[in-house]
């Protein structure tokens, strides 16, 4: 079979089948680049082979749309189920997301969205907790959540790191999360930090009356990563986080398949090494589409007014495919972060609505009344958004938002 025996524009996919869709640039004639593209991820090579059977031409991938966009073209694949092992992400994106980026002939190769068909998506667990099941566990049935991150991101040792959490927590924060790069360092051991830390949680919990979670980092080697998690769910934790690009996705079923009860939140550390070009890579929604499949329960999806590159469009297909209905799949928390602080959260509020985490961390741990303060300012201006007052006004009679107000205002 030749690249060119791909290609069929009149073909109709079946239900059953997963559908890519890709943009394309290719020094060769597109309907040759695109059928190489459809051949390599399927049953086909560079050359016409001597050991192709006539029973596999039914796993043939086939190439059903292609038309112009830009300086190059939208491509759609379609691929027979029967191409994927079930319940296994690395297979699924060897085949569609593998090789073919490695195409000389390809200046540009970026997938852009894929549609999962109901069988091969039922094969995998998706979310334990998801929006209702985190929201269930908070106490906090509407509101969007307030996270903070510990900072500085690395340096602080166990002591402090539990301090800050602990001043985060009392001021109004619902989650404390370490940053990417925290994992077992001398200055701030595991273990330790855990332990600590929600010794602090409960004694803020204690005091204000509210649940506060930990998500503490147990990104590691893969093994590793299970001892980790498996202390946290037998000292008391609820909550880890996970990178889930670093790790790997072999690595992150792993995780979720273990079912220790904890609620999973997925960082997309190292994600825009994939998805900033628009022309090339993978986009964050195909990350999100695939995070949920897999089982985590909340994602960073972007900001659109934060330090973070995407702008809003893509911000809201990154949340559309974390909430759509999708095969009775539990919807996804959204998560923002990245260069917010207390003036961000009324047009966060507009952008995703109440299901979103908005988590700041230098815009609370750089008040300059410190992280309590800070941490107190963002529910002050969440609250002035619910009750559908302006920031300004409220901070008539709120100090700490008033001050951040100055601060992040300049």
């Amino acid at each position: 079979m030749r690249y060119e025996d791909f290609v069929d524009t009149a073909y109709q996919p079946g239900k059953d089948e997963l559908i890519c869709d890709f943009y394309v640039e290719s020094t060769m004639p597109i309907k040759k680049a695109a059928g190489g593209i459809a051949a390599e991820s399927s049953i086909g090579t560079w050359t016409e082979l001597t050991t192709v059977k006539d029973y596999m031409r039914k796993l043939a991938a086939t190439v059903f749309y292609i038309k112009k966009s830009g300086e190059g073209y939208r491509v759609k694949i379609s691929y027979p189920p029967e191409l994927f092992e079930a319940g296994s992400m690395p297979n699924i994106l060897s085949s569609i997301a593998g090789n073919i980026f490695g195409l000389k002939e390809l200046v540009n190769l970026r997938l852009n969205d894929i549609h999962f068909p109901r069988k091969l998506a039922r094969s995998f667990p998706g979310p334990k907790y998801g929006i209702p099941g985190v929201r269930r566990i908070l106490g906090v049935r509407k509101r969007p959540l307030i996270g903070t991150i510990v900072k500085p991101k690395l340096g602080l040792r166990t002591k402090d790191h539990a301090e800050v959490a602990y001043k985060a927590w009392v001021g109004g924060c619902d989650i404390v999360k370490d940053d990417e790069n925290l994992g077992s360092q001398k200055f701030n051991p595991f273990r330790k930090r855990f332990l600590e830390t929600i010794k602090k949680r409960d004694k803020a919990e204690s005091e204000t009356g509210e649940r506060k979670m930990y998500m503490v980092n147990v990104t590691c080697e893969t093994e590793e990563m299970k001892r980790r998690a498996k202390f946290v769910a037998d000292n008391g934790g609820e909550y880890v986080m996970v990178d889930i690009l670093t790790v790997g996705w072999a690595a992150l079923q792993t995780l979720r398949d273990l079912d220790l009860g904890l609620v999973l939140h997925a960082h997309r550390a190292g994600h825009a090494a994939l998805t900033k070009n628009p022309k090339h890579g993978i986009s964050m929604k195909v990350i999100a589409r695939v995070t949920r499949l897999i089982g985590l329960d909340q994602l960073h999806v972007g900001t659109v007014v934060g330090k973070m590159f995407e702008g809003k469009k893509d911000v809201l297909e990154n949340c559309a495919a974390l909430k759509e209905d999708f095969y009775g799949i539990k919807k996804v928390f959204p998560v923002a972060s990245g260069g917010l602080h207390p003036l961000s959260v009324p047009e966060l509020v507009k952008i995703f609505g109440t299901d979103v985490i908005i988590q700041s961390g230098g815009g609370i741990h750089g008040h300059p009344m410190g992280t309590v303060a800070g941490a107190k300012a963002m529910r002050q201006a969440l609250d002035a958004v619910l009750s559908g007052m302006s920031l300004k006004e409220y901070a008539k009679t709120h100090e700490e938002l008033r001050v951040a107000i100055e601060r992040f205002g300049r």
